[in-house]
């Protein structure tokens, strides 16, 4: 054969990774891993083990202790007695140990990348060069975080202690995600891993004790969904990180709805990765490969659903068909192969059964040809094309190498295909042109978006889903902040059950003369009758008939969730426009003063109107001033791009308004949700519902668009069901009793619809520092980062 003839048909040779040291590390446990609970290694006090397996083969790996209640009571326990001093060191100190924490990631990087790639089944390239290199810049990134916390955070604490439950598709990197953080804030946690891939886990809690970290700090339980179930429901867990599927996520969401537990949710997502016609289509393609067949496609924002224009996708396909069979196919520990091990049989035949279902729905598969390994867990790279927007393999998520593909004519119709999911993890646009990249990037419904480049993650980013992909973020300043809390909430007063608070001034409001009106609703920005006919009896605390508010009903709220969904051009005004109108609201708010003074002072006393009335003009004002102020951020992480954190509205929000305080603690809810875009369908306060009738009035009057505040009177607890289970509405706030909290959470899990609530306890709203600011603000939007390259 001749030089020429050699050069056409070369090969890539096998190139394995020497996995000596990991199974030395391995034989020096004898292939039996106990729980780290409390600095030590602790036999499972119920004596049980379970198998972990080399997806690449099948053989055996090592034995795992099986977390029982009384694992999880020791973890727990070891986590909270080690909590006060945690908490208590200097941001220096504990700088320092997140420090030492990532020199020895990089010291033992490379057992740590073969280890990882054992367990799990991924490609050695990817475990040693994206993966373990990303772990350590987390704990950097934290360290300093640590360091600047009191400085940036001055009246905010940790919440206590933290239970983290992560996946098997990158068990370091998710257990990097969720450690360094809450260690950074001055948490102490139990860990989780997952049953499938426990090992690095392990050999972090020996990273912990070679760092001389605090006995109890770090504790880590394994085994199966049944130890997660016990670490959730634990009653001394105050907060719960969970990356996982979007269905557990969901039993999660409904196991803490009854406590005051913290909850963030990383989950599903069905991403689409959109191209359009003038786009560098060899450079889409590359970035396909890293979307789609990146750790086989077991990635929680994998570019699953390719969204190409009608015009280029003959010729798209055939240079993805082209790209398909170049890829390799091979034992993970291969530094030459593209493609590793499915990461357990039960994964393998859930895309199996996914691709069949695919196909029998119309889908048309194609696979390159090439052989697979006799033994083990592997799955060839698909291309499943004519796909409807409807089908299982366009709506669910695979979790494998699997790709689903479809077309688009315009724009517009790209962004509703994209959008056509119950998920908004992630997504891609590749354009070369940069305003229409962009202008389909801020219509995206997706925590992430990247821009002529796909999967690029860095800790200084936040990383984190809309609607079913959950909520919260990991990374960035906005991921610490799911680690922190005022200080102030912690310890405030618990509200009693249907407590009906009494005016701030011990005086009478007997002089005052009763009010004969009633009120109505307040829908699309128009005054209207309440579908149920009827009206409910407003009384002072002395008991005299004040007046009658509309009853509203699910009619009435579904008539109020259509008028906010139809609103949606307040969050596409500017911010200078939306704070135009707040100040307009402050100003016929001030003209009406003594004559809504008056009609208030018949509920809660002259005294406390005026505070209110007063306090809630100047509440108006900061929301105006904060509406073009609190700004997104961009972020300049280690590479040829920068990350722009844009703030983004929730939605449509139901807000169940407090008892107490009835005008102020409206303004206080309403004020920073429709400052950030939001549309809101609020419930008054019951105790004085009549208010809604002068804020209507001021509404009318300040150019706010119809829609975008809808008022509906009437039973919290009843309204507050129908809002809850409504699945177009996006938020819920609800600022009641302790039940009202549960109600609100558990109620929500059918969309998985974001709840802020006070967990029952008491807010001063007369006091801005508790009742006003950025964690109001924080609460009305969600992150959204765009990555977009910018050169060298």
């Amino acid at each position: 054969m001749s030089i020429a003839e050699k050069f056409l048909t070369m090969e890539y040779g096998p190139a394995p990774e020497d996995p000596k040291e990991a199974q030395a590390w391995l034989q020096r446990h004898n292939h039996r891993f106990r729980h780290f609970i409390n600095g030590t290694w602790q036999t499972p006090a119920a004596g049980e083990y379970f198998d972990s397996h080399d997806p690449s083969n099948g053989g055996k790996l090592a034995s795992i202790a099986q977390g029982s209640s009384a694992d999880i009571d020791a973890a727990v326990g070891a986590a909270r007695s080690a909590f006060p001093k945690w908490r208590a060191l200097t941001p220096h100190a504990r700088a320092r140990y997140l420090y030492a924490l990532a020199r020895l990631v990089q010291k033992h990087s490379r057992l740590l990348a073969v280890l990882e790639t054992m367990d799990n089944g991924k490609p050695i390239r990817e475990s040693r060069d994206i993966d373990i290199p990303l772990v350590a810049r987390h704990f950097y990134y934290h360290a300093g975080w640590a360091q600047l916390l009191e400085q940036e955070f001055p009246e905010y604490e940790a919440c206590g202690v933290v239970g983290q439950i992560i996946p098997w598709n990158f068990p370091l990197l998710m257990a990097a995600w969720k450690i360094a953080p809450a260690l950074a804030t001055g948490n102490t946690l139990v860990l989780k891993p997952a049953e499938f891939t426990p090992l690095t886990a392990l050999a972090f809690a020996e990273l912990c004790q070679e760092a001389g970290l605090p006995a109890g700090v770090v504790n880590i339980v394994t085994g199966d969904g049944s130890t997660g179930e016990l670490l959730v429901k634990h009653p001394d867990v105050d907060k719960i990180a969970f990356t996982g599927s979007t269905e557990v996520g969901r039993a999660i969401r409904s196991a803490t709805a009854p406590t005051s537990k913290r909850l963030s949710l990383e989950l599903g997502g069905k991403s689409p990765f959109i191209i359009f016609d003038d786009a560098d289509l060899d450079s889409a393609v590359e970035g396909l490969v890293d979307g789609i067949w990146f750790n086989q496609g077991q990635v929680c924002c994998a570019g699953s659903r390719l969204l190409m224009q009608e015009s280029i996708a003959e010729p798209l396909i055939g240079k993805i068909r082209d790209r398909m069979s170049t890829l390799r196919i091979g034992s993970p520990l291969d530094k030459a192969i593209d493609i590793g091990a499915i990461v357990a049989r039960v994964q393998l035949d859930r895309i199996h059964r996914m691709v069949g279902q695919g196909i029998a729905e119309g889908a048309t598969c194609w696979q390159p040809q090439v052989a697979l390994p006799e033994r083990g867990f592997y799955y060839p790279p698909t291309l499943l094309s004519n796909v409807h927007p409807t089908s299982i393999v366009a709506q669910q998520e695979i979790f494998g190498p699997v790709l689903a593909a479809m077309t688009f004519r315009t724009p517009r119709e790209a962004v509703e295909l994209a959008n056509n999911t119950v998920y908004g993890l992630a997504a891609c646009v590749w354009s070369e042109n940069v305003n229409v990249a962009l202008h389909v990037a801020a219509q995206l419904k997706a925590g992430v978006v990247w821009v002529n480049c796909t999967n690029l993650f860095d800790a200084s980013c936040g990383f984190g889903g809309y609607r079913e992909s959950g909520f919260g973020r990991e990374g960035g300043k906005e991921g610490l902040l799911e680690y922190l809390q005022p200080t102030w909430f912690k310890n405030a007063p618990k509200l009693s059950a249907a407590q009906t608070p009494a005016p701030r001034a011990d005086e009478s409001a007997a002089s005052t003369p009763a009010i004969d009106r009633t009120v109505k609703l307040y829908i699309g920005g128009k005054q209207t009758r309440p579908d149920s006919g009827y009206s409910m009896e407003v009384h002072s605390p002395e008991g005299r008939l004040l007046g009658e508010a509309s009853l509203g009903n699910r009619k009435d709220i579904r008539n109020a969730v259509e008028a906010a969904r139809k609103a949606e051009g307040w969050a596409r005004a500017t911010a200078h426009n939306r704070a135009q109108v707040l100040y307009y609201c402050a100003e016929n708010l001030s003209q009406r003063r003594d004559e809504i003074i008056r009609r208030l002072t018949a509920a809660v006393g002259a005294k406390q109107a005026a505070a209110e009335l007063d306090l809630g003009i100047e509440r108006i004002f900061s929301y105006a001033a904060w509406a073009d102020k609190f700004d997104g951020a961009v972020h300049n992480p280690p590479f040829r791009n920068i990350a722009i954190a844009m703030n983004e509205p929730l939605g449509t929000m139901g807000i169940i308004c407090p008892l107490e305080a009835p005008l102020l603690g409206f303004l206080s809810l309403v004020l920073p949700a429709i400052a950030m875009g939001n549309t809101v369908i609020a419930v008054p306060s019951e105790a004085y519902p009549l208010i809604a009738g002068d804020l209507y009035q001021v509404f009318d009057t300040s150019d706010l668009p119809g829609g975008t505040v809808n008022i509906v009177t009437g039973y919290a607890s009843q309204l507050l069901k129908v809002l809850a289970e409504h699945d177009d509405v996006d938020a819920i706030w609800s600022f009641g009793d302790e039940a009202s909290a549960a109600a609100a959470k558990a109620m929500s899990i059918g969309n998985l619809k974001q709840v802020w609530t006070n967990e029952g306890r008491a807010v001063d709203w007369f006091n801005p520092k508790l009742a006003e600011g950025r964690w109001f603000l924080e609460h009305a939007t969600q992150v959204k980062n765009i990555w977009v390259p910018y050169g060298e």
